[in-house]
């Protein structure tokens, strides 16, 4: 069974108070509280040596001899959720995710004075990823036994289970693990280039290592850190993750190269050939096909239009079944209104489909544009971003 990974949950607040334009709307749900709360929780979730700074002071040091054995320091990151192991993946789309979220929303999160601690949050996981890649073909996807772990429920600050460090290399690949983390490292240089030029320079540069590592050595991450399978599976296998790196490159330079690659690779890796009704930790095509269509609008499509055309038709199929106006599949909801993909962690999916249905509404209200759906006439941004809202003001009552 898969864990609760809590880096996700957590993510459920933070993106809802972040997609939303104004975080002083006159609601009975107050953003403001539901942000800084959500920015709280990371640091109650850090691993390693804490900082002077560090607010929830009911932490202390934790896992300070991580990677001691395999003679690398991964001391730093976050644990998942309520155990003490550092899951790779799921922690890299975490700093995808408020890194994007961060380029979107930054002035409205000042606004709220929590840009500071937003920025903190990021640079704790990307200090960490930098450490888990030492040499451009390594990478370090996990800290801890998940199996031990879960046998032994103990604070961080006093671990008893083993912390044998996983990774991936040139002999045991893993594709979607270097993919997601060169995109948690192409999204944060985005986000440091301008207060922090240098750490955004070699954030770059571990980012475009990851991608051609990820790309020349294909495989799944699981098939060579077994012990993950159990928990973070790589269900959609490796093929969207060479996308979302690849477009988020091409957001961080504007290297033709990298959207070259996504335009050469949209049917072979399945771009422009999968209808989505999910993204996630796991599965990242609407992500692709979302900012692929943003790069479509704001015009810099050039010769590969056509290709990025078809990607914003699949964009679109997704946030039209979340508003439930495909001819065919549509995301489910439940009697009271809230989005459905599955049982298990649903709020996760919950809050991603929310973040692309406001994301878009921003790119189509900026280009004076309407979302196309089947057997409709154009559907106009303030409808995603009512649907949008309706799903955060579910999530947050539900959390809190």
């Amino acid at each position: 069974m898969a864990q609760v990974n809590l880096l996700s949950q957590p993510r459920v607040v933070v993106f809802a108070a972040l997609l939303l334009h104004s975080l002083e709307m006159v609601l009975a749900i107050d953003y403001s509280s539901a942000l800084s709360k959500s920015i709280l929780f990371y640091e109650a979730q850090r691993s390693g040596r804490l900082p002077a700074t560090q607010r929830a002071t009911w932490r202390g040091d934790s896992g300070l001899q991580d990677g001691i054995a395999q003679g690398v320091d991964l001391q730093g990151g976050y644990y998942d959720a309520g155990d003490n192991v550092k899951f790779g993946l799921p922690m890299a789309f975490t700093i995808t995710m408020l890194s994007w979220s961060t380029i979107e929303y930054g002035h409205q999160i000042a606004n709220n004075g929590q840009l500071e601690y937003t920025l903190e949050a990021i640079k704790w996981g990307t200090d960490y990823l930098l450490k888990a890649h030492p040499e451009p073909n390594v990478l370090f996807g996990e800290v801890g036994d998940g199996f031990s772990d879960h046998n032994c429920w103990q604070r961080p600050e006093d671990m008893s289970t083993p912390r044998q460090a996983y990774k991936i290399d040139t002999s045991n690949p893993g594709s979607d693990l270097a993919g997601e983390t060169a995109s948690a490292m192409a999204a944060a240089s985005i986000v440091f280039k301008a207060s922090n030029n240098g750490y955004s320079n070699l954030l770059l540069s571990h980012a475009k290592q990851l991608f051609t590592f990820a790309d020349t050595y294909r495989g799944k991450y699981d098939s060579s850190i077994r012990i993950a399978q159990k928990f973070y599976a790589s269900s959609s296998g490796y093929a969207d993750e060479l996308l979302w790196a690849a477009m988020w490159l091409y957001q961080a330079t504007g290297d033709e190269y990298y959207l070259k690659y996504v335009a050469d690779n949209a049917q072979s890796l399945g771009g422009t050939g999968w209808s989505m009704r999910e993204f996630s930790w796991d599965v990242k095509y609407a992500g692709v096909q979302v900012l692929a269509s943003k790069v479509l609008m704001q015009g810099q499509g050039g010769k590969y239009t056509n290709t990025l055309r078809a990607y914003q038709f699949k964009a679109e199929y997704f946030l039209c079944a979340c508003l439930q106006k495909n001819n065919g599949a549509q995301v489910q909801r439940t009697p009271g209104g809230l989005m459905y993909v599955r049982a298990w962690n649903n709020m996760q999916y919950v809050t991603t489909a929310s973040f692309l249905l406001t994301v878009y509404s921003d790119y189509l209200s900026s280009t004076r544009q309407q979302l196309q759906c089947s057997g409709s006439y154009g559907v106009d941004p303030s409808e995603l971003l009512s649907l949008a809202r309706s799903q955060v003001a579910n999530n947050i009552q539900w959390f809190w």
